[in-house]
């Protein structure tokens, strides 16, 4: 009677490891933009070939908008194993105490997106992701979203346009030089919380790619937008590092095949979407959209280049060298 007991026990066991293996390995990737963002349409993607490529054993939930956590509750939860997943923006690793990522919000460091990904996918990208492994997170992939825009209640043709503003930006002591040094005011705020900022005037303006303001809906609370094109604004994909290391290495490799495939599509739709989202912001006829002259954005770029050389010590003056290098950038020329 006993052994059959065993018997049936081992039985028993052996149907629920059958029954666990062929249940889905879940990933939670959680964001805070829209789903109709370039960041929100790549995560989707990326879900689709995350379940094909693994024929169904990992199940992506996405879940967009802070659903699950705002900006400054997000990394916490990946660290602690809340969620497996998640896209922040850069500017997010400089208050974890990674702070070689705050060079992407060097203003004017980059000219143009080729410019952008000779760093963000060859050796000093990768350089930089792999010193969040020591905080448990492994860096996947950069999406970008676009390069950032000023927009207020009044209209901003030069730098001293924006003297005394109440700006909002995002927890980054770059961003903070940056508009202290054209004379702004720096507000550190939660991206949900910007639209009612705006509104109430608790914030005077922004700056954002196009598509965080038009998805937002902030064009309807701010009268005027420059396109200053003045910093980066992108995204490192990362993963809570034990949950990473712990995928079987078959299951690890279709991921990381679907992560290179959404960040082809990230990165191709980003500038489609915020060209849409600009002309959606243009057609409202709530915001009044200024292109700066050749000159005129030359004096926003002489204004705001000197945050390099006083973030030097803070980011590494070498890590600033490796990037003009790869791009060609040469501040005294300006």
């Amino acid at each position: 009677m006993k052994l059959r007991t065993v018997m049936f026990s081992l039985a028993a066991l052996g149907f629920c490891a059958s029954a666990s293996a062929q249940a889905p390995i879940v990933i939670k990737f959680s964001h805070v933009v829209a789903v109709d963002t370039p960041k929100g349409k790549a995560s989707e993607f990326f879900k689709k070939r995350a379940e094909e490529l693994t024929k169904g054993k990992v199940k992506v939930e996405v879940y967009a908008n802070s659903a699950l956590y705002k900006d400054k509750e997000e990394l916490e939860a990946l660290q602690l194993g809340a969620v497996q997943m998640l896209a922040p923006s850069l500017a997010k690793f400089g208050p974890l105490g990674v702070k070689e990522f705050e060079v992407f919000d060097l203003p004017y460091i980059f000219d143009d997106a080729s410019e952008l990904h000779r760093v963000t996918q060859g050796p000093i990208g990768a350089g930089i992701l792999k010193k969040l492994e020591p905080k448990g997170i492994v860096g996947l992939a950069y999406w970008d979203n676009g390069f950032k825009s000023f927009s207020a209640n009044t209209p901003i043709r030069t730098p001293a346009d924006l003297k005394g503003k109440k700006l909002r930006i995002q927890s980054s002591k770059v961003l903070e030089e940056e508009i202290r040094t054209v004379g702004g005011l720096p507000q550190v705020m939660a991206f949900s919380e910007v639209y009612q900022a705006l509104q109430t005037g608790v914030v005077d303006g922004t700056e954002n790619p196009h598509s965080n303001m038009f998805t937002q809906k902030m064009h309807e609370v701010q009268k005027h937008l420059t396109v200053t094109d003045h910093g980066y604004l992108g995204y490192a994909v990362i993963a809570n590092k034990k949950f990473w290391d712990g995928l079987p290495a078959d299951i690890r490799g279709q991921l990381e095949t679907a992560m290179k495939e959404s960040t082809v599509y990230a990165n191709k739709i980003a500038q489609e979407e915020n060209d849409k989202s600009l002309e959606g912001i243009k057609k409202s006829g709530k915001t009044q959209v200024y292109v700066p002259t050749k000159e005129e954005k030359l004096a926003f770029k002489k204004a705001m280049v000197p945050v390099h050389q006083k973030m030097e010590g803070r980011i590494g003056k070498d890590l600033i060298q490796s990037i003009y290098k790869e791009t060609g950038f040469d501040p005294a020329k300006l």
